[in-house]
């Protein structure tokens, strides 16, 4: 199987996954409501941290694709976002959710989000490194023994002064990029039909 045969059935895979998560979050999302009273200054710094998760995924999305240009298949990329994770797209990824199950009000909706997130984007790294092992040798296993996979270490960061970008690339990662800033109003939505009391609810941290 060629290496972007490989790719298409393992990105597949992980939407279809991280969707099955969502949809078996949709219950959770429905009928619990938050503990911390609506619109108490907790409630708010809550939801404003989320918000500023969801944007720092969708601006470290753009920042990963900005960098990665593409060249993923064809050289152990290690400058910018690639100097601190092997997989930045999947760390903003799980940033994005952390930042949705805050918005929703719920320590426990983060966790199990986030959580199964990590999960699923940590095995579909694992799958993906088997082939880039493969194809770069010893140069990506010296990278990855130096480089966590997912969870950033800062001070590894390093970064040219100039660097080039596929606008096919960018233009192909946006919609993932959007699905995230469409996390904002669901919360929100979801907030609203809440406060209809036309569902029965029950609290959740």
């Amino acid at each position: 199987m060629e290496q972007s045969t490989i790719g298409k059935f393992v990105g597949k895979n992980r939407i279809n996954l991280l969707r099955l998560s969502f949809v078996i979050a949709v219950p959770l999302l429905l009928f619990s409501k938050s503990v911390w009273d609506t619109g108490s200054w907790l409630s708010e710094t809550v939801d404003m941290i989320g918000l500023f998760l969801i944007i720092t995924a969708v601006l470290g999305r753009f920042w990963a694709i900005i960098y990665i240009g593409g060249r993923k298949s064809s050289l152990v990329f290690q400058d910018g976002p690639y100097s601190i994770a092997r997989h930045p797209l999947y760390l903003f990824s799980t940033i994005g959710t952390v930042g949705f199950g805050l918005m929703m009000g719920s320590i426990v909706l983060t966790i199990l989000l986030a959580g199964i997130t990590f999960l699923i984007l940590n095995a579909t790294a694992e799958k993906e490194e088997h082939f880039l092992r493969e194809t770069f040798g010893g140069d990506y296993d010296e990278y990855a023994a130096r480089v966590p996979r997912i969870i950033p270490n800062f001070s590894l960061f390093k970064t040219e002064k100039t660097s080039t970008f596929s606008i096919a690339e960018l233009r192909g990662n946006m919609f993932d990029a959007l699905v995230f800033l469409g996390f904002i109003p669901l919360s929100e939505v979801l907030e609203a039909v809440k406060r209809l009391e036309i569902l029965p609810t029950f609290p959740i941290f």
